[in-house]
This record gives structure tokens, C-alpha cells and sequence, in this order.
């Protein structure tokens, strides 16, 4: 069980949890550090030593974006929230449509690849997405994105580095971090167990968008 936090902890851990939702991955410390307006990146580094020791979070050992969140402070969301079919619409939902395996070649929101839709709270997301992804595998478990988790993604043909993407390397679609390096585009897994993946100018790749939030698979029992 996790130490209780103090409420400058807490406003930190806070602000990790918002970045990570707005952006669809996590802050550098000097990022931290310019955003609570510390002089150090040493002073943001031992707030996040701090949540680690309390089991808020875990720190991955050479990695600049290496915050994965453990516990949150905040009252369970996500993880709680009631997804319907989609029948009806209200002024506190909208409708997002559920991408089931992508047929090769077809764009992803084409009619074949979805699989269902879903009313989903607007409150939910900061970043309204396009639709719902569900993951496949353990490749991005290091960040809390686990197996039959529901991504949430916002169609965009342009990404910054770092940040978390649905890509397609010829018949594959694929949840990755994305590392653009000259001729060539690096998808980056965040466990161990897997190896990246390298797409080159000749090869078929087209980015379908980048993770906007995320929605535990326990909210659709």
C-alpha cells in the first residue's frame, strides 16, 4: 500500500497524470522542471525519487520519459467509467466508434474495421479522440498500456518525438512510441521483452494517429 503523499507531492503526481493524458506520454524531469519553476532539474528529480519510494510511480533507469504511473491520488476514473453501445446520444457523450483488426490497405475507420461503437463521457478525455483502438499485447507495458486496453486516438498524419502512435508498416498496425531519425522512422516499444521497429523511406508506413487517453478494459465488465 502506497505512503500517503504531501500536498506538493500530490500536486506533482497530479501534474504527471495531466501531461501524460494531454500529450499521450509522459514528462521529461526538465520539462518538470520548467513547468513548477524549479531552477534544477535535480529538484524535479527528487520529487520523483519521492513518489517512487511511496509506490506512486516507477522510474525506468536511462530513459528521459521513463515515469510510469503505479497509483494514482486521484478517485478512480478510467477504470470505473460505464461504456455503452452506442443507441443514443446526450449532451454529456459522444459516439466513438471501436477499430477491430484493420483489413490491409483499407483506411482504419473504413466500415470493415469497426467492430462496434461506443457513448463515451465527454468529461472522459482533454483531447476528443476519433476513435477507440483495442491494444494487442504487452509491447507498451512499461507505461501502463496493457493487453485489451482501449487507446484513444485522435487522427493526425504529423507526430512530435516521443509521443504515443498508431502506425502501420505495411499490413501491420501497431501501438509504439515514435522516434523520427534521418531516412528513417524508429517505433520504440516500452518493455523490454520487445525490439523496435524501423520504418524506411521505401517502405509502406503511414501514421494513424496519436493516443489522446486511455481506457482500462475492466470498464467494459
Amino acid at each position: 500500500m502506497a505512503t500517503a503523499l504531501t500536498p506538493r507531492q500530490a500536486e506533482i503526481l497530479n501534474l504527471i497524470e495531466d501531461l501524460i493524458e494531454k500529450n499521450g506520454f509522459p514528462p521529461t524531469r526538465a520539462e518538470l522542471a520548467k513547468i513548477l519553476g524549479f531552477r534544477s532539474i535535480n529538484a524535479a528529480e527528487d520529487h520523483l525519487r519521492a513518489l517512487a519510494k511511496k509506490g506512486y510511480i516507477e522510474l525506468k533507469t536511462g530513459a528521459s520519459r521513463g515515469i510510469r504511473i503505479l497509483q494514482s491520488n486521484r478517485e478512480p476514473a478510467s477504470s470505473e467509467v460505464s461504456l455503452s453501445t452506442a443507441t443514443s446520444s446526450n449532451e454529456d457523450s459522444f459516439q466513438l466508434p471501436l477499430v477491430g483488426r484493420v483489413a490491409a490497405g483499407s483506411p482504419i475507420l473504413a466500415t470493415e474495421n469497426v467492430i462496434d461503437e461506443y457513448q463515451v463521457p465527454h468529461s472522459l478525455f482533454k483531447s476528443k479522440p476519433d476513435y477507440l483502438l483495442t491494444v494487442k499485447g504487452m509491447s507498451m507495458r512499461n507505461i501502463g498500456i496493457m493487453d485489451g486496453d482501449l487507446l484513444a486516438v485522435r487522427k493526425t498524419q504529423d507526430a512530435l518525438n516521443g509521443s504515443i502512435v498508431v502506425a502501420r508498416i505495411g499490413e501491420e498496425v501497431t501501438v509504439k512510441r515514435l522516434q523520427k531519425a534521418k531516412n528513417k522512422i524508429i517505433l520504440l516499444p516500452e518493455n523490454e521483452d520487445f525490439e523496435p521497429i524501423e520504418a524506411h523511406g521505401d517502405e509502406d508506413f503511414a501514421l494513424e494517429g496519436i493516443a489522446v487517453g486511455l481506457i482500462r478494459n475492466t470498464a467494459l465488465h
